[in-house]
């Protein structure tokens, strides 16, 4: 018998993301809260519930509330979050948790992203693909048993809680004055950022904040909450420059990745940022105590990364891309940060999450300690020459593959396959990425190289292979 539901078009590898009024309604998500509580056995505990901006989430919210408690467990409203105060959440309260997002995809989106207790990632390996199959059946039986005795909802906001956090892991007060232009994308980094940084709930740090699109709208009508794509900086960087401003943020939608822009008005690489962070964490760790640090980073930061970090006495980890990898990898090295090329970076003293108003603290300390503008403070971090990622839409990706390998591997490269390949050139003045997506057809180029020349000689003859 053919299923009459099959969620699979918006249960990806890690969290639920559809178009509402599609592959994500209120049938859907009252029938994924019920199997959430089911699949983690959290009757008779609580769970947390929020979500962002989007104009669906509220009813989102309640869809979901109603199925975890028909289910028996308690549900906890947080109501409107970012999604880095939701795994704040999970593991101030060691509670189960999810909040309705759509991250950076445009306003015709909503999803899911679900957390265990202590901020522990769900992803398709750790019980994504249980809950979507029992939200299934329960779909196609057309009905959600309730228990005997059904959950109670109540309601909290954590905002304060999560702000004083934050407060505790960087101290700001003492750092010399500075303007910030905070570019929050009409997403939720229009709440947390006057609670974390301004003076609306907490005492005034020495930061004058420049706003821009702090109005919470999810249908975003300023620009798309995706500051990876260099047209949606286009704005900060002009504030910045116009406000006269030590730097800028770059807040996605649901404001759990951090963009940096200098004072020059260019962006500082996620991986000078990943190195600058990990160069403060190591600092503090030692200072606790802890003889050699660990750090991960994907590999497709920069080469300057795991080489700061060996040489600040710690222990570079690498690892493949994503999110679920790097969470789990933090958890089994115990890891002080993690930092992606995707500007998300991950804290140990966060519950092992990713928060980009945390790493932003770093910078923001990092740079109020000394008397450096930011542009010679990030120039340390950023000692090669990098493509940034390159995608080609191809018919066949592994024949371009192919293609790229068979000619690379007769000039003596050492190739490994830890995510794609990666190809390093054995005098160790460059190396490249291939990865191929897993929901696109296209396959992305990462290059980096010791001098602008040879990058660009190097990514030129990948693209050239690749699409032809």
């Amino acid at each position: 018998m053919t299923s009459a539901f099959d969620l699979s078009a918006s249960f990806k590898a890690y969290d639920v993301r559809g178009v509402v009024g599609e592959t994500i309604t209120p049938q859907i998500v009252k029938a994924v809260g019920a199997a959430f509580v089911d699949v983690l056995d959290l009757a008779g505990q609580t769970v947390l519930v929020g979500g962002d901006m989007r104009p669906s989430s509220p009813e989102f919210i309640k869809d979901f509330a109603a199925g975890a408690t028909m289910r028996g467990a308690d549900v906890l409203l947080l109501d409107l979050i970012s999604t880095d105060e939701l795994y704040y959440a999970c593991g101030a309260l060691n509670a189960a948790g999810a909040t309705f997002t759509a991250s950076h995809n445009p306003a015709q989106y909503n999803g899911i992203k679900m957390s265990k207790a202590g901020a522990v990632p769900i992803s398709s390996e750790t019980g994504l693909y249980e809950i979507q199959a029992k939200a299934e059946q329960y779909l196609n039986e057309g009905t959600i048993p309730a228990v005997g005795t059904p959950g109670r909802i109540s309601v909290r906001d954590i905002l304060k809680d999560y702000s004083e956090y934050l407060r505790s892991l960087v101290d700001l007060n003492g750092i010399r004055p500075l303007k910030v232009v905070v570019d929050a994308g009409n997403g939720m980094a229009g709440l947390t950022t006057p609670a974390v940084l301004g003076d609306a709930m907490l005492s005034a740090l020495p930061l004058e904040i420049v706003d821009l699109y702090f109005e919470l709208d999810g249908s975003f009508p300023n620009h798309p909450a995706n500051p990876l794509e260099p047209e949606n900086l286009r704005d900060l960087q002009a504030a910045v420059v116009e406000h006269g401003a030590d730097l800028g943020l770059a807040f996605d939608g649901d404001a759990d990745r951090c963009f940096v822009i200098d004072e020059k008005g260019d962006p500082v690489s996620p991986s000078a940022i990943t190195a600058l962070v990990a160069r403060r964490e190591i600092a503090r760790a030692q200072a606790a105590g802890e003889a050699t640090p660990v750090i991960i980073h994907n590999l497709i930061t920069s080469r300057a990364v795991p080489e700061l970090v060996e040489a600040d006495g710690g222990r570079a980890v690498r690892t493949r891309v994503g999110h679920s990898f790097i969470k789990a990898q933090m958890a089994e090295e115990g890891a002080v940060f993690g930092g992606e090329h995707s500007a998300h970076y991950y804290f140990r003293d966060f519950y092992n999450a990713d928060t980009g108003m945390l790493a932003a603290m770093h910078v923001l300390a990092a740079l109020g300690e000394q008397t450096l503008p930011l542009s010679d403070l990030a120039r340390e971090y950023e000692p090669y020459f990098s493509s940034g990622e390159i995608n080609s839409e191809l018919s066949d990706v592994p024949a371009a593959v192919a293609r790229v390998r068979n000619e690379f591997e007769r000039d003596g490269v050492t190739v490994d396959a830890l995510d794609g390949l990666t190809f390093t050139s054995d005098d160790g003045q460059w190396w490249f990425n291939l990865r191929a997506s897993n929901t696109e057809p296209f396959l992305r180029l990462n290059a980096e190289a010791e001098d602008l020349p040879t990058m660009v000689r190097v990514r030129d003859r990948v693209l050239e292979l690749v699409r032809n």
